[in-house]
């Protein structure tokens, strides 16, 4: 039986990718995608979400969600991902890559925290929360209906960092975006799976890894190389890095092919504070609260093994 998942999401090019990957799994069943505030503003990114669907020529429902934080100013990450969210490179950077044409089709009427309130109560312990931006829905829909935590399955996240951040020398940008919705979160008590910056940052499109999907002669496959070669130029110029992390999709690739990672269980807690750990996600590796863990924190990633799946999987969209 496939996984029921909701994908939260506020694309962004690796968010587009991921969405790529779950929509040519057979292994998940996409209830819904639901959108947020994040790499750009509410708007763009439920516009990037049905741009991408369209692409992929799915008819999975679009959810609009949170337009800001719970408690904090909005921030946003345009410096990375430019100005629309999806921005994109030719294959030798001289002018913009495939077209993306504009949706048209619309978001659904329903807020995204009252569509996953519905869902995870319409089938209690089997719909897995994936989210890969800000957790305001997630932790919205918790404050809205205590209900569905116990009957939430599991949440599978990309956020946070057993190490250093990437927006501040303690945060990772999609926690530091709404410390006070990801500490809602991580105190729920429901099974979580945190894929942070630690283990990311191993799994990075290179110009040669990125070529394998320009490689597949598909319309899909030349998106995917051009939103990851514009992605790329980010993290070379802000880390010397030869390739863009591939945040998201680790998410999607831990359902689909679990083996490719390797996780260890800890207490990880939120800094909601005011101050320099704003933001931060406590992990404690060695155990040294006694505290019981209350997540899996992944550590080590099969790269070849994720971008394989990664090929292949896009490889099925024409």
């Amino acid at each position: 039986m496939p996984q029921k998942i909701i994908f939260d999401t506020d694309p962004g090019h690796d968010d587009a990718i991921a969405i790529m990957l779950a929509l040519a799994s057979p292994e998940l069943e996409m209830l819904g995608i639901t959108t947020t505030f994040g790499n750009v503003a509410l708007e763009k990114t439920t516009r990037n979400a049905l741009v991408v669907r369209e692409l992929l020529g799915k008819t999975v429902p679009v959810y609009a969600g949170a337009e800001r934080p719970l408690l904090r100013e909005r921030i946003s990450a345009e410096n990375v991902h430019g100005h629309s969210g999806l921005e994109t490179t030719s294959p030798h950077g001289l002018s913009e890559g495939p077209d993306l044409q504009e949706p048209q089709g619309r978001a659904e009427a329903q807020h995204a925290a009252l569509f996953i309130i519905q869902k995870v109560l319409e089938h209690p312990g089997k719909v897995t929360l994936v989210s890969v931006g800000p957790l305001t829905n997630l932790a919205l829909a918790m404050r809205l209906e205590p209900k569905i935590v116990p009957a939430i399955k599991q949440i599978v996240l990309m956020g946070g960092s057993l190490y250093l951040g990437n927006t501040t020398p303690a945060a990772e940008f999609n926690i530091l975006c709404d410390p006070h919705a990801a500490k809602i979160v991580f105190d729920s008590g429901a099974p979580l799976t945190m894929f942070g910056l630690n283990l990311t940052h191993q799994t990075l499109a290179t110009p040669e890894r990125i070529a394998r999907f320009r490689a597949l002669g598909t319309r899909v496959g030349e998106v995917a190389a051009a939103l990851l070669d514009f992605f790329r130029q980010h993290y070379q110029r802000r880390y010397g890095y030869e390739g863009a992390a591939l945040h998201d999709p680790a998410t999607i690739a831990y359902l689909v092919q679990p083996d490719l990672f390797k996780l260890r269980p800890m207490f990880v807690e939120v800094d909601s504070t005011p101050g320099p750990g704003f933001g931060r996600t406590v992990c404690d590796y060695w155990q040294v609260t006694e505290k019981p863990a209350n997540c899996q924190v992944a550590l080590e990633a099969d790269a070849e093994g994720f971008f394989e799946l990664l090929v292949e999987r896009i490889g099925r969209y024409r």
